[in-house]
C-alpha cells in the first residue's frame, strides 16, 4: 500500500519514468500542463521560505534559437516547443539549492503530463549572464537552469547505477 492510500505510488512511477529528452515533437505543450508545472515549481522546499526564484517560459522560435546559440551543449533547445528558465536571487544565501529543488519539481510535474525535459546547467556557465540579459532579467538574479521541454520524439534511456552502488546505511565502509 502506498503512503497516499492506493496500491500504486504515482510519485514513484513519475520519478522512475523520467529520462532526459533532447528530441521533441513539434506539438505545443498544453497551457494547463505549463501552469501546473510552474505551480509545482513554486511550491518547492526553500531555505527559510525565501522563495528566491523567478521562472521564465520561452516559446518564441527566434528566442529559443538565440538561447540555443548561447548554450554550447544544448543546441537542441532551438527545437523544443518551450524552454523554462529558472533564476535565483543572488542575495539569497541558498538560492542555488532552492532553485535546484524548484527545477526538479518543474521537471517531475512536466513528466506527470507526459512532457519530456532535459536539465541544462545555468549556474557557473559562461553563457548564464548572456541568457539573463537576452531575457531582460534584472542583474539581481542568476540563471540556475534551463529546461527545454516537449512531447518526446525520441527517448534514449541510459543505464543508471544500481542502488547498492550508490547507497550506504549508517556509516560508509569501503569494500575489502
Amino acid at each position: 500500500m502506498s503512503p497516499i492510500g492506493g496500491t500504486v505510488n504515482l510519485g514513484v512511477t513519475v520519478i522512475r519514468s523520467r529520462h532526459s529528452v533532447r528530441k521533441y515533437k513539434e506539438s505545443p505543450i498544453e497551457d494547463k500542463a505549463i501552469k501546473d508545472a510552474l505551480d509545482c515549481a513554486r511550491l518547492a522546499p526553500t531555505a527559510r521560505n525565501e522563495q528566491p526564484w523567478l521562472f521564465g517560459t520561452i516559446r518564441d522560435r527566434d528566442m529559443l534559437k538565440a538561447i540555443a546559440d548561447l548554450a554550447e551543449n544544448a543546441r537542441f533547445i532551438a527545437d523544443a516547443p518551450i524552454c523554462f528558465a529558472v533564476f535565483g536571487k543572488k542575495d539569497a544565501k541558498y538560492y542555488l539549492e532552492d532553485c535546484c529543488a524548484a527545477t526538479t519539481q518543474l521537471i517531475l510535474a512536466l513528466q506527470a503530463w507526459g512532457v519530456g525535459t532535459c536539465w541544462v546547467a545555468g549556474e557557473k556557465k559562461d553563457y548564464a549572464d548572456d541568457v539573463r540579459q537576452l531575457l531582460n532579467v534584472p542583474d539581481e538574479y542568476a540563471l540556475v537552469s534551463l529546461v527545454p521541454a516537449g512531447y518526446p520524439e525520441e527517448i534514449q534511456i541510459k543505464k543508471k547505477k544500481l542502488p547498492d552502488e550508490v547507497t550506504f546505511f549508517e556509516r560508509y565502509e569501503e569494500e575489502k
